[in-house]
């Protein structure tokens, strides 16, 4: 882990900024010994965020009704 004085971070601070994104962390040090760990926060991606899919032709309202009622003929005849 790379360690920066308190007055590189400030003066250079987007570049500690990138070299705790690429490393993981970088650590801080100020001039009475304190120090301080700079670490990336992860990036949350929602389950729900899913890449969408091209059709070959428009999504109507006949074909979703359609769709829907084969779907229930299915069920109702135990075809699924």
């Amino acid at each position: 882990m790379k360690s920066y004085t308190y007055s590189e971070a400030r003066q250079n601070f987007a570049a500690i900024l990138e070299q705790a994104y690429r490393d993981g962390a970088v650590r801080i040090q100020r001039r009475d010994g304190q120090s301080f760990v700079l670490t990336p926060e992860p990036r949350t991606v929602s389950p729900l965020d899913i890449p969408g899919i091209q059709l070959d032709r428009p999504v109507t309202r006949d074909t979703i009704l359609e769709a829907l009622a084969e779907s229930r003929r299915r069920y109702d005849t135990g075809d699924a």
